[in-house]
Parts: C-alpha cells; sequence; structure tokens
C-alpha cells in the first residue's frame, strides 16, 4: 500500500453534519506514516503555569431566546457588543448590561437558504476598521440552490454586497462558513468539501473548486471584475487551473477556526467521516498546506479516499474518536483575555457537539501538546466566541442559548502513573491510579485513550474494553475501592504498528487525573 507523506506543523448532529454512515470500506487499518522536520509549536507561554488537568471550565448562560445561532463576533468599538447569527438569517446584538436586544441589527433571511439542517446564515467577521466602516462580512447559503456565499453587509445603508460564491446543489451539508480577518488584515473563509459521505466530489484535493478549502482574499480593493483581490503571495495565485483565492486544502468541513492574537498561528477544527475528529495547529504563512482529506481521516489512512501522487499532508496535532461520545469538533481559541491569564492564558480551548467536552490544548515546549479534558460546555455548542478583550463567550443550537465561560483551579483528585515496556510490535504498559482526594472511591471507571495502531491483547486486574482508540477500564471486585492516598494497579498488553507510546490523559469517573512519571 502506498504510503504518502506527512510534514508536520507546527435536532442532534445535523447542523455540522457530520456523521454520515461510514461506507464498508472506510475504516482502514492504521499505517505509520514518516514525518519530516518543521518548526515545532511555541513553547507554553510563560504566564501559564497550572498543569491542564488542574483547570476547569464552566459556563454561565446569559441570553435565551435565540434561534439556532450559528457563530458570534464582538465589534472592536468601545461598545462591548456581541453580534450573533441565527441560521434563518439574522443577527442578532447582546449587551451584558442590556441583554438580547429583540430586534435584528441585519436581517437577509429573503436571501438566505436555510433548507436542510445545515444551510442557513453560518459566519460574521468584522473588519478591524469596521468602527469607520461600519461594514460586516456575513457566510450563508443563498437562495435558490445553497451556493455558499461570501457577502459584506453595510450597515450604514442595509445594503448585502455579494462578494463571491461557491455552487454547492448536490448537498445540503458540509458548508464550512467560518470567516476570520488574519493578522495580515486579509478575510479568510472556509468552505466544507461539498457534502455527502466519503468526499463523492473528490473535491478536497482539487484546487480548481473552492469545496474543501480555507480561501484567502483581500476584501478591501477589487481587482477588475472582481468584488475583492487575490493577494499576490496567495500560495496558487500563478497556478494554472488552481483556484487563486485558495489558503489551504485538504479540508472536509472545516466548520470553525481561528487566529491566535499573539503569535498570528491558525488553529482550525476539521470534522470527521466518523472515526476521527482533528483539530490543526499552523504557524502563521503556511498557505498552501494539505491538510489530507480525503486521503486520510485524522491520522489513519481513509481508504477509497483521493491520494494524489507526490503530496504531502499536514499532520493534526489532536484528534479524538467519536467513541467518547462526541460527533463535531467545534474549534475555538487560544485564551488571550486578561481574566484568567493566569491560568489559561496561551491555552487552545475547543469543545464537540456531542459530547460537549472542553478540550484544552498547549505546546508543550518540546514539538507537542498536552491536552486534558477540563470541563463540560451546554449542550450543542456551535460556536466559541471571544469578546474585544478575549473573553470567552459560546452559543449553543438547541435550545439557543448565549453562555458566558469562566475558568478556574481545581485540583484533580487522582494521579495516574505510567511504566512502559515496550519490544517489537508490543508493548506492557502498567498504571498506578492514586487517589489524591479527600474522599474514597467507592467502584471507578478510568478512561484513557491509545496511540493510533494500539489494540489491547490482554489485561488484568480490571475489565477493560476498547472501542477504536478509545479505552474503558473499570474496577474488579476486589479493587473497587481507593481511600484517600491510597493506590491500585491495572495493566495492559497491546500490540502496535510503530507507536507505542503510553496514553497521554486519564478520566477518573468523570474528573481528569494529574500525569506523573
Amino acid at each position: 500500500m502506498l504510503r504518502r507523506h506527512w510534514t508536520r506543523p507546527l435536532a442532534l448532529v445535523f447542523l455540522l453534519g457530520l456523521l454520515a454512515p461510514l461506507p464498508p470500506s472506510a475504516a482502514a487499518a492504521p499505517v505509520t506514516v514518516p514525518e519530516t522536520t518543521a518548526s515545532p509549536p511555541a513553547a507554553p507561554d510563560t504566564a501559564t503555569t497550572v498543569p491542564l488537568p488542574s483547570l476547569s471550565a464552566t459556563t454561565t448562560q446569559v441570553a435565551h431566546g435565540l434561534r439556532r445561532p450559528t457563530a458570534l463576533a464582538a465589534p472592536d468599538d468601545g461598545t462591548g457588543r456581541l453580534f450573533i447569527t441565527e441560521k434563518p438569517g439574522t443577527v442578532r446584538v447582546y449587551h451584558p448590561d442590556t441583554g438580547l436586544a429583540g430586534t435584528p441589527l441585519i436581517d437577509i433571511t429573503s436571501a438566505v437558504d436555510e433548507s436542510g439542517n445545515e444551510r442557513g446564515l453560518l459566519g460574521i467577521a468584522l473588519p478591524p476598521d469596521f468602527a469607520e466602516s461600519q461594514d460586516v462580512y456575513l457566510a450563508y447559503t443563498a437562495l435558490p440552490d445553497g451556493a455558499v456565499t461570501l457577502a459584506r453587509y453595510r450597515l450604514d445603508e442595509s445594503r448585502l454586497e455579494v462578494l463571491l460564491a461557491q455552487e454547492h446543489a448536490e448537498y445540503n451539508n458540509h458548508n464550512g462558513g467560518q470567516l476570520a480577518f488574519g493578522p495580515d488584515g486579509h478575510l479568510y473563509w472556509s468552505i466544507g468539501d461539498g457534502g455527502g459521505s466519503a468526499d463523492p466530489l473528490r473535491a478536497g484535493q482539487r484546487l480548481d473548486t473552492l469545496l474543501g478549502k480555507i480561501l484567502r482574499i483581500d476584501v478591501g480593493r477589487t481587482c477588475g471584475a472582481l468584488a475583492y483581490c487575490v493577494p499576490a503571495d496567495n500560495p496558487f495565485a500563478g497556478t494554472a487551473g488552481a483556484r487563486p483565492e485558495i489558503w489551504l486544502y485538504g479540508l472536509r468541513n472545516p466548520w470553525r477556526f481561528s487566529f491566535d492574537r499573539a503569535d498570528g498561528s491558525m488553529w482550525i477544527g476539521d470534522v470527521g467521516q466518523g472515526r476521527w475528529e482533528e483539530v490543526d495547529h499552523l504557524a502563521p504563512g503556511r498557505g498552501g498546506a494539505n491538510l489530507g482529506w480525503s486521503c486520510y481521516e485524522g491520522l489513519e489512512r481513509f481508504q477509497g479516499g483521493t491520494c494524489p501522487p507526490g503530496e504531502e499532508y499536514t499532520k493534526p496535532v489532536f484528534t479524538y474518536s467519536p467513541y467518547t461520545g462526541g460527533c463535531s469538533v467545534i474549534g475555538g481559541h487560544v485564551y488571550r483575555g486578561s481574566r484568567y491569564a493566569g491560568l489559561v492564558g496561551g491555552t487552545y480551548i475547543a469543545t464537540d457537539y456531542c459530547s460537549s467536552t472542553v478540550w484544552a490544548l498547549r505546546p508543550d515546549g518540546r514539538g507537542g501538546y498536552e491536552q486534558a479534558e477540563i470541563g463540560q460546555m451546554p449542550t450543542q455548542v456551535t460556536s466559541i466566541g471571544t469578546t474585544a478583550e478575549g473573553e470567552f463567550y459560546v452559543v449553543n443550537d438547541l435550545p439557543g442559548g448565549l453562555h458566558k465561560v469562566s475558568f478556574e483551579r481545581q485540583e484533580p483528585t487522582c494521579r495516574v502513573d505510567r511504566a512502559v515496556r515496550s519490544w517489537g510490535t508490543g508493548t506492557t504498559v502498567e498504571l498506578t491510579v492514586t487517589n489524591t482526594g479527600t474522599t474514597a472511591v467507592n467502584g471507578w471507571t478510568l478512561e484513557f485513550p491509545l496511540a493510533l495502531g494500539q489494540s489491547v491483547v490482554s489485561n488484568w486486574n480490571t475489565d477493560l474494553t476498547q472501542l477504536s482508540n478509545t479505552v474503558t477500564a473499570v474496577n474488579a471486585p476486589y479493587n473497587a475501592t481507593i481511600a484517600p492516598g491510597a493506590s491500585i494497579t491495572l495493566g495492559y498488553v497491546a500490540g502496535h504498528t510503530g507507536d507505542a507510546s503510553a496514553p497521554p490523559r486519564f478520566m477518573l469517573n468523570g474528573d481528569a487525573c494529574a500525569i506523573g512519571r
């Protein structure tokens, strides 16, 4: 089987589209892929010293009555407002002092095709000069045929100007829809692969279509017949047969991406086919990167996908299996606010539409990433946004609310020490679980992920099951109780296809554990 080369950079689930049934060929065997050397991720934020398992994220609802909210943005104009898009085609305004305004700021329902659960008004971005220009950029699926559309809405004139559209009539899912201005002042826009299951249009790897891409355009100028300009340094601006607007390709449904305010790097949550959800992290200026779909889903070869010869694929920095209860990754932001800077400064926060798990990722300074589950979001979160000052809010689909996100330090009540012995294609892992809390644990379930390609063949001191890369270990009758300060051990033998690393995170009865040796 030909192996592709990776480069390393540094109602339910319908809105995002994502769990189309897997065709029989889609569940491929794991493969080991070589990596080339690239710039490692930045070192952890020096202001952040709190271990990720010591963090806890909570939310407080501050508004209700939204109609299937999809995105939010904050004007940097000193007003303290949030703009919230609703799927039917309206933009609502929230202010922390006066609440949610009853009358929409913008109403383009007459232009929006909201047929099918994934179509509608999907994204919003405000330019750096918003206070003067009063321009709002919107991404939506347009009548009559669902074309994914980028438009500028002039608030002072109540006028909608279509700037760019991509046909999207075959299927009504995988529309993407994120809009964001990058640190270079250009507008970035994500579009899904055209929908259906297993990339039937083969759009992810094609450069002659905007489907399955993130675009980069200059909306501050016009060029000839275009209502925008293509930046001269776009990676395919001079490539015959390629759409010059393309910045990144090989994406399935990049529903939400963001830029780190501190270093300009780009974080992307790309929704998977059904086996892997992924987060990508790219250093500034990484235009032209191929993120793998549909040759790969996460780190795993996607059988039946498109794998053009000679391609280099950029490896995701984080993947998780829907067997955790998730279904659609909701990409978030790196926290750069001031209120919780000492806790989560420099930490990327994301969630999942179905599991509501709060994922925390942070570069570890050694070329990898720390990771932890640090709480729960409200049900069916569709977007994470920030105020102009960098504080976090989320909106959820049904029943349609706005929630403020808070963080606190909450020391873990468990610690897991790992002992790994590997040989050939096998590995033995012994786990020592210590109760660091003040109350006894009576009956326990330990959940953790395995590296891609690992498969448990035997275990001891536990009743262990594996689904995909997700392991659930339940106590045996004789070790069900762990007194404060006491420990129990369990272990397993696994086969592997090249990666014999120990599990990177653990949850004991739903609480994140500290990692020992």
